[in-house]
């Protein structure tokens, strides 16, 4: 079928598409199973515990995305054959054999998403690789979609009460781990691999300073891989596509992780102006004293 018209409503439920005037959905939420770990989906509401959001992708728009476009808001939703098969080709060709370990400790670090090692004949490891899942976040909670589709099957609106926290999770939470481990991995002359989706990285380029992120080099310590959402129209699924490798070094980090570039900042006086209208907004400050600047 062709592709849906995206709404400010989940895109992937439990790994299934939102497809209006299907009832698939209710089956795959009474389950709650994970296509893409195979397995019971490991986020939980954090009001039931017993309870799974399994929502994988978010449809959004605005700001530096001008049409919507599905987010994704679980790194659990990377794990398709096309990301491990990318990453392979890219970094791992040379290897005769792969197995992946998860969630290994890095030290002072934290633990690291995924690591791929290879062995000899009798055993033992010879060499490793360092792999990153980063997803988006959100403000406010999707669930009430959730909700909705309990109860009737169906979304009852167009837009739910949510926002993508962007900030956070590519500015902030990635940059931070990507200069700490980075920096473990440039220590042992190695590279770790941070997959993300291609508008996590629009959002990068948006908010800060990318001068020395570069196409992909081997002597660089971190990259950033990005996919694609693409709808496939005879599966009538939502597929990840290969988009591009980027790389930087420990410098480019510390760059990003400062913000945008000088150019870009506030001046003083559009400043003042933010301060007033939240100010007005909240009603802590008079509106009719601040008319100019509103």
């Amino acid at each position: 079928m062709q592709k849906p018209v995206l709404k400010k409503q989940p895109t992937e439920i439990f790994g299934c598409p939102y497809l209006e005037g299907t009832n698939e959905l209710k089956n795959e939420i009474q389950q709650q199973y994970c296509s893409f770990i195979k397995g019971t989906c490991v986020k939980p509401r954090k009001s039931e515990p017993h309870i799974k959001v399994g929502i994988c992708s978010l449809g959004y728009k605005g700001g530096f995305i001008e049409d919507f476009e599905p987010v994704i808001i679980c790194p659990q939703r990377f794990k398709e054959d096309i990301m491990f098969n990318t990453i392979r080709k890219t970094y791992l060709s040379h290897w005769t054999n792969i197995e992946w370990i998860p969630e290994v400790n890095i030290g002072v670090g934290g633990s690291v998403d995924y690591v791929a090692i290879t062995k000899d004949k009798n055993g033992k490891i010879i060499d490793f690789f360092c792999l990153e899942l980063q997803a988006a976040g959100t403000t406010g909670s999707p669930y009430p979609a959730i909700t909705d589709i309990r109860k009737t099957g169906k979304f009852q609106r167009d837009s739910y009460n949510f926002g993508i926290n962007w900030a956070n999770e590519f500015s902030k939470t990635m940059m931070q781990q990507a200069y700490k481990k980075g920096k473990i991995l440039n220590h042992w002359g190695r590279k770790i691999v941070f997959v993300l989706q291609d508008i996590g990285l629009k959002y990068i380029h948006t908010v800060c300073d990318t001068s020395k992120l570069q196409q992909s080099t081997k002597e660089k310590p971190v990259d950033f891989c990005t996919f694609k959402m693409i709808w496939d129209t005879n599966q009538d699924i939502w597929k990840l596509v290969f988009d591009t490798v980027v790389s930087t070094d420990i410098d480019g980090i510390n760059l990003m992780l400062g913000g945008t570039v000088v150019e870009m900042y506030l001046t003083e006086e559009e400043f003042i102006k933010n301060i007033i209208r939240k100010g007005v907004a909240d009603k802590i400050l008079n509106k009719n004293d601040y008319l100019e600047y509103l």
